[in-house]
């Protein structure tokens, strides 16, 4: 499951610039440690959020799976 969180992110952003994940013009890694996101996801009976930004946008994520880009929800990564 915490696998899918880090996919989610990368959709959700890719979703939000209306791109494919492929041609994203951002690498996300460059921005949080991917290994320890996919950590916190493995925390599932905690209660927690996770903000970041990249240029131009700020990403959230929670504990119950909701990803915001821009304060917009877009995809859940606990029910992909």
């Amino acid at each position: 499951m915490y696998e899918a969180l880090t996919s989610t992110l990368i959709r959700s952003i890719a979703e939000h610039k209306s791109v494919d994940p492929n041609e994203l013009d951002v690498i996300v890694a460059d921005y949080i440690d991917i290994a320890a996101v996919e950590q916190l996801a493995r925390h599932s009976t905690s209660t927690w959020s996770l903000e970041f930004e990249l240029p131009n946008h700020s990403v959230t994520v929670h504990s119950d799976g909701r990803v915001l880009v821009d304060g917009q929800v877009r995809l859940n990564w606990i029910s992909d």
